[in-house]
């Protein structure tokens, strides 16, 4: 029994020496020291020795399994810095190669017409909100002084979701100021820029998706001078001292007296071409004196307060703000055209 201990442990000795990878040195490990691995097969038969043969015996095979054990440990130790290493040169960096040029993006046109206007707008110590694009109906036009029966509520010009039209895209972003009203304290001055949907057809200056940028004011004594001094500062702030403005009266059902202002066309300079469709002005906003039946709806009393509001649209400004002499433009997203901004 003896020599067969000395046989299998060099017979094991030399298979954990020519273990190509862990694999082979498990494969060893088992084929020598596993439950039925060869070491145990030669222990059983130690019942056979005499009992003055066995704790020699004994002694001999714990330590041929210690050896092989402390040769499967230092041979595992030893593979693995090979993998190692391996791993290493075979992923190293060469820092001497040039590397890639990484592309770095920019602020999209509009974004960038967006930021100034907030910049702008939050200089007056104006607030600038955030509400949701799919929008009840009773916001977006009862609250709004447009009752059934109004134009802009036909199937033809909304995205609604239900047959009982309560639920919808909001056609604009006024419904921010009736949420405005019922939750911010009095007196109030906000900004509302969004995405807003309606039924138009694609052109130079329209899209079925586009964004605004709404504003509010509430507070007593306000006036149409103010309104019309604080969007003469804005505009200017975006397009340069002197840019030349217009105020024609319109309706709108959520203001009155209502005005549109028109800015002087970027393209022609007022002599008219196809992007201001020859009258040489391009419509930026609409605007007026919040209606007081609009301020009593939101429990504010007409004859202690007063206030104005605008909508405009974003893309328009943009537009005016960058030269860009046609709308679709901005949502192709052809990078030759991003890339001048």
């Amino acid at each position: 029994m003896k020599q067969q201990l000395e046989q299998l442990r060099a017979a094991a000795l030399a298979a954990i020496a020519q273990a190509g990878g862990m694999e082979d040195l498990e494969n060893a490990r088992v084929r020598f020291l596993g439950k039925k691995g060869e070491l145990t097969a030669v222990l059983r038969q130690m019942g056979k020795l005499s009992p003055d043969e066995r704790p020699a015996m004994g002694q001999l095979a714990n330590e041929v399994r210690a050896v092989m054990e402390k040769a499967i440990d230092e041979a595992r130790i030893e593979l693995e810095a090979a993998a190692l290493e391996r791993k290493l040169k075979n992923e190293a960096v060469d820092v001497t190669v040039p590397g890639e040029k990484v592309t770095l993006g920019h602020k999209h046109p509009m974004y960038i017409a967006l930021d100034e206007i907030k910049d702008i707008f939050v200089g007056m110590g104006f607030t600038v909100l955030d509400g949701p694009e799919v929008e009840l109906a009773e916001l977006n036009f009862d609250r709004l002084n447009a009752g059934e029966g109004h134009p802009s509520r036909d199937w033809s010009d909304t995205f609604y979701f239900k047959e009982d039209s309560s639920v919808m895209l909001r056609s604009q972003t006024s419904p921010m100021q009736v949420r405005a009203m019922d939750t911010l304290p009095l007196p109030i001055r906000m900004i509302a820029p969004g995405r807003v949907y309606r039924k138009d057809e694609v052109d130079a200056t329209h899209s079925p998706m586009f964004h605004q940028v709404e504003g509010m004011v509430i507070d007593k004594n306000v006036t149409m001078a103010d309104l019309k001094g604080t969007l003469n500062a804005v505009v200017e702030q975006l397009y340069g001292k002197g840019t030349q403005t217009r105020f024609r009266p319109h309706h709108f059902p959520f203001t009155e007296p209502s005005c549109e202002m028109d800015v002087q066309c970027h393209k022609c300079g007022g002599k008219g071409c196809p992007t201001c469709k020859g009258e040489g002005w391009i419509e930026l906003l609409g605007a007026g004196m919040i209606h007081p039946h609009v301020l009593e709806m939101a429990g504010i009393d007409p004859n202690v307060w007063s206030g104005w509001a605008f909508g405009f649209g974003l893309e328009r400004t943009a537009m005016r703000r960058f030269k860009i002499d046609d709308l679709r433009l901005i949502f192709e997203n052809d990078v030759r055209f991003l890339e001048q901004f």
